[in-house]
This record gives C-alpha cells, sequence and structure tokens, in this order.
C-alpha cells in the first residue's frame, strides 16, 4: 500500500526512515555553489511568510526569512533547531549548508493579498538576511522592493551585517509606504571577542559605521546589543560601551536582552564558554541546563542596567520589536517554506 497516500506528511528516505518532503526537498537540492566549507543550495518553497509564536510576547505576528542556515556561525545562535527539520542534526551544518528560498518575492506578494493593513512582518528573525550570499542572489533586496510597492505594514529588519548598506535606496522607499525600523546587532565592541563569539560576521565598528549611514539616509534604525551573555557581556561597562557607540552615531533606538539558549545550541555554546571562559562552564550548565530563559531576577537587574544606560546616553526605546529569541512556527510543516 502507498504510504504517502496514508501519510502525506511523511515521506521515506534512502535508509528506510520517514522524513518529511520538506527535508526530502532540502536532501535533492543541488548545490548551486560552494564557498569557504560552504554549499548554498536553493530550496523549492511554497510560503515565504511564517507564523510567530514567542513566550516574550513580541509583537510580530509573521516573519520571513530569506535563508535557510547562517554562514555568519554565531555561537549562541537559538535558530540552529531550523535545521531539524531539514533533517541535519549536526550543528555546524546550520552555518555550512545554507540554502536560499526559490521564488522569494513572488511569494510575497501573492501572500500580502490576505494579510491586514498593520500586519507586523519581522524580516530576519531566524537567519540573517544579508549575510555572505545575499551579495549574489539579492533575495533579501527582491522582498525589500516588494515593500516598496505594496504599502500598510508594520516592517522590521534585523542584521548583524554592512552589507544593508547596499539596500539604502529600497529601504527609503519602504520607508515612505510602510512604518519601518531597521535593528543593528552589536553584541558587543571587544573586536576580539566578537570574532570568536560571531566567527563570519562584519565587525563591530562596521556595524555602527551602517547605523550612521542608515540614520543619514533618514531611516529609523537603532542598535540590538543581544544577547547579554552572563559574565561575559553583561557587565555596565560591556553594554556601555555599545550604547555610548549607539549614541555617537545618532541610534533611533538601544535595546538589549539576555541570552535565550535552546537545547540545540547548547552544544556549541558551551564549547565556546569551555574553550574562551572555562571558569563559567558550571554556571552556564546550571543556569541553561534545563531552561532556555534565565531567570526573572537576572532579566530585572540586566534590564535595570540597560534603562540606566539608555537614560544616560539619551537613547529611544525600541517600538516596533524585532526578537532576538522568537520561534518561527511551521504551521504547515510538510509544505517546504
Amino acid at each position: 500500500m502507498n504510504s504517502e497516500t496514508l501519510f502525506p506528511i511523511l515521506y521515506t528516505g534512502p535508509d528506510g526512515n520517514r522524513i518529511s518532503p520538506l527535508a526530502r526537498t532540502a536532501a535533492e537540492a543541488q548545490i548551486d555553489s560552494t564557498g569557504c566549507l560552504t554549499e548554498y543550495r536553493p530550496l523549492k518553497s511554497r510560503s515565504i511568510l511564517s507564523k510567530v509564536t514567542s513566550k516574550r510576547g513580541v509583537p510580530f505576528t509573521h516573519a520571513i526569512n530569506p535563508y535557510r542556515g547562517c554562514e555568519f556561525g554565531c555561537r549562541y545562535c537559538y535558530a540552529r533547531y531550523t535545521h531539524e527539520f531539514l533533517e541535519l542534526r549536526d550543528p555546524e551544518e546550520f552555518e555550512r549548508k545554507i540554502y536560499f528560498k526559490q521564488d522569494a518575492a513572488w511569494l510575497l506578494k501573492q501572500e500580502l493579498r490576505k494579510l491586514k493593513p498593520g500586519t507586523h512582518i519581522g524580516i530576519g528573525t531566524a537567519t540573517d538576511p544579508y549575510q555572505p550570499l545575499e551579495r549574489r542572489q539579492k533575495i533579501t533586496r527582491s522582498l525589500l522592493e516588494v515593500f516598496a510597492e505594496v504599502g500598510g505594514f508594520r516592517v522590521g529588519i534585523i542584521s548583524k551585517s554592512s552589507l544593508i548598506l547596499r539596500d539604502i535606496d529600497v529601504l527609503q522607499e519602504v520607508a515612505k509606504r510602510n512604518q519601518f525600523s531597521a535593528h543593528v546587532t552589536v553584541t558587543t565592541m571587544d573586536t576580539r571577542l566578537a570574532r570568536v563569539l560571531e566567527p563570519r560576521a562584519p565587525r563591530p565598528d562596521l556595524r555602527i559605521d551602517a547605523v550612521k549611514q542608515l540614520r543619514r539616509a533618514g531611516l529609523r534604525v537603532g542598535v540590538m546589543c543581544s544577547p547579554l551573555m552572563p559574565g561575559i557581556t553583561d557587565s555596565r561597562k560591556s553594554i556601555g560601551a555599545v550604547a555610548k557607540a549607539a549614541a555617537e552615531v545618532d541610534a533611533s533606538f538601544f535595546h538589549a536582552g539576555a541570552l535565550f539558549l535552546k537545547p540545540c545550541s547548547q552544544p556549541t555554546f558551551f564549547k565556546f564558554v569551555r574553550e574562551n571562559f572555562p571558569a563559567l562552564e558550571k554556571s552556564y550548565e546550571m543556569r541553561y541546563g534545563q531552561n532556555a530563559f534565565v531567570s526573572k531576577e537576572y532579566s530585572e537587574r540586566v534590564g535595570a542596567i540597560v534603562e540606566s544606560l539608555r537614560n544616560e546616553y539619551k537613547l529611544g526605546k525600541r517600538i516596533a520589536n524585532v526578537p532576538q529569541a522568537v520561534q518561527v512556527v511551521e504551521t504547515q510543516p510538510w509544505l517546504p517554506f
């Protein structure tokens, strides 16, 4: 009997185990090109918008992630779980096997017709929309071009790449027709730390310069000092250095949130801690071993530091939240998106 008829969500792989059509689509995708230790493959998609749910009550109801996987390789990245939908469970594959979604702009045009005006949409909530592959594929730009034509939405984009400067022209058009905010992540101003923490992302000073140029272009753009990592980047001195840099380039707002560590991200992050901050290893295992979130007391403590620095440097508050910890929910997991 045909198992596909009985169970349309599942298919059988070469090893006899059942896999989802999304995983099968990814497995069948041919290599488009390669980079340094990285493979790039196209991924057929039937949807580009995903519904969002979060324990932090973020206002975004929909998210767009043009790419699956992220080459920046940030040690703390919670989005490594998304490769599990592709049956890729080695954490390193998340940053070595990058998939780009086909027909993204066309799909977005169709799906926006079904959304109410004022819908909150976040771009890059799981993987960076301006990672290296975007230079050639230009999928993020194609999506922004859609928002430049279709207005009435609340659009936020989050990135830690200076490549966003390439799209100033289209971002200005998006802002004319939508309520738009850009969020540039700057975890630390310590270049050495940033290099081991976010090994293939642009330097912190380049990100701050991107904020400066985006503000000069008349765009609303702020700095996201996230995640705050206990004992590593959560001191007043460390957060203050980022806040000061943000103020010097006239950032529209400043925000910082504590580290959110999903189980799929623990091996990668704990290895980073063990190699660079061995004295903190046990405390991290105790803090995050059973819970992805920090305690209420910790959140309040670092929140008070952030608020104090925001007042000191006269930085605004984030209005359109782009979460550092959102989970993209596949409402139709059998459809590649």
